[in-house]
């Protein structure tokens, strides 16, 4: 890798939503950084969104615009662009997240400097909901040289750097998440987690955006299969939305970063625990 200028390759990805999509993809070319390409790769929207990116869309980093004529998903989009680059690094953005402009200028090096650093990403909730006395309890953030981290065996699936070297390591990214895919990674012991202090990820389908379009039920319904997060956890409702946002943050906040607290018996037990944490949670609020 280039220790002076490291090459990033981003891929961003879109399917409908395209008030979400321009000002996300805004976002990201306000970055000033000349040291990533970017490849957007639509999955057959039919709200617009392939006439917006066709005529109103230019940039010079912009490489390529791939229109998929069906909706492959995210990994599989993810797969074809990353396994084909010859970038140093490796990085994928959704149309539902308003990146900081500079967001990979850190990100970038740690990569650099760290070499066991596996997935590193931009936090994606408000914040003040980051409990930092209790991440701090519980060990998860941590130095390396010059950089801090706040660990955790797996991040968000946006917003985030990766080595190209670890991706081919690790082979392509199977099923619907990346989840799995940065677990396995911590289990052979990479780093992962966000890069501290925080750099902050909007994300457009938290409903305490302003952008959101998620305000109740019916609105989930409505557009819960063009939301990775709605349709591959199943989410139909705002208070299974809200229960699956809780049980996240305090994951991140406050659950152990050693991964293999979350496989095996251990992970059973934290998940029956959850369970039983919010079914609590929910009827004291109730």
């Amino acid at each position: 890798m280039d220790v002076q200028s490291p090459r990033i390759q981003l891929v961003f990805i879109t399917y409908n939503r395209l008030a979400y999509t321009s000002l996300a993809l805004a976002s990201i070319l306000a970055d000033p950084s000349e040291f990533f390409n970017l490849t957007i790769w639509d999955n057959a929207s039919t709200d617009g969104t392939v006439e917006y990116l066709r005529k109103e869309v230019n940039d010079p980093r912009i490489d390529d615009i791939i229109f998929s004529q069906k909706n492959v998903g995210q990994t599989s989009a993810i797969n074809t662009i990353w396994g084909g680059s010859k970038a140093d690094l490796l990085g994928k953005l959704d149309n539902d997240c308003l990146m900081t402009p500079g967001w990979t200028r850190n990100l970038a090096k740690a990569h650099m400097d760290i070499a066991r650093l596996g997935v590193i990403a931009c936090w994606h909730y408000p914040l003040d909901e980051f409990d930092e006395e209790a991440a701090r309890r519980a060990g998860k953030i941590q130095e390396y040289g010059n950089h801090k981290i706040l660990r955790h065996p797996w991040t968000c699936g946006t917003g985030l750097l990766i080595k190209r070297e670890t991706f081919r390591q690790f082979g392509p990214i199977q099923g619907k998440a990346t989840t799995q895919y940065w677990l396995h990674m911590a289990l052979k012991g990479y780093v992962n987690g966000y890069y501290y202090p925080l750099v902050r990820q909007e994300h457009m389908d938290d409903p305490r955006s302003k952008h959101s379009l998620l305000y109740d039920d019916e609105s989930i319904i409505k557009r819960r299969h063009m939301s990775v997060v709605l349709s591959n956890n199943n989410i139909r409702t705002m208070k299974e939305l809200w229960r699956r946002r809780r049980r996240i943050l305090y994951n991140l906040n406050s659950g152990p970063w050693e991964p293999r607290c979350y496989v095996g018996w251990r992970g059973k037990i934290r998940s029956l625990v959850a369970k039983v944490r919010d079914v609590r949670a929910f009827r004291w609020k109730e």
